[in-house]
């Protein structure tokens, strides 16, 4: 199973936010597991690959199904940041599987091939 480095780039830029910054952020993300549908079944696998500890906050509130860990201490923001981008990359990959195998229209799911097309990056 892979892990994610603890030394990601998006997990660095995020602990340089300002507090109120990185609370905002983790509310997106949270809402972006939401869209993509993310389970309290796909928690175990999140937390192995996202590299905390399962007794950690995020990792418990996960496996309760729990996702919005916008109001965390600060402590806890960058470990939530790390596991909701895990999640959000667990759910989206059977999103993909399920539905959109053949294409689709999401904007995101289309960021890899307009970038080997040579569309410039914004």
């Amino acid at each position: 199973m892979l892990k994610a480095p603890s030394d990601a780039r998006g997990h660095r830029v995020v602990e340089k936010l300002a507090e109120e910054e990185q609370h905002l952020t983790l509310h997106e993300l949270s809402l972006f597991c939401g869209q993509a549908r993310t389970t309290k079944e796909d928690a175990a696998e999140g937390i192995a690959r996202s590299g905390i500890r399962p007794t950690h906050t995020p990792a418990v509130m996960a496996s309760l199904g729990r996702f919005h860990m916008s109001q965390l201490p600060m402590y806890e923001l960058s470990k939530a940041f790390r596991l909701l981008v895990t999640l959000l990359g667990i759910a989206d990959a059977r999103i993909r599987e399920r539905y959109c195998a053949d294409g689709c229209s999401h904007e995101w799911h289309q960021l890899v091939a307009d970038r080997d097309a040579g569309a410039p990056d914004t």
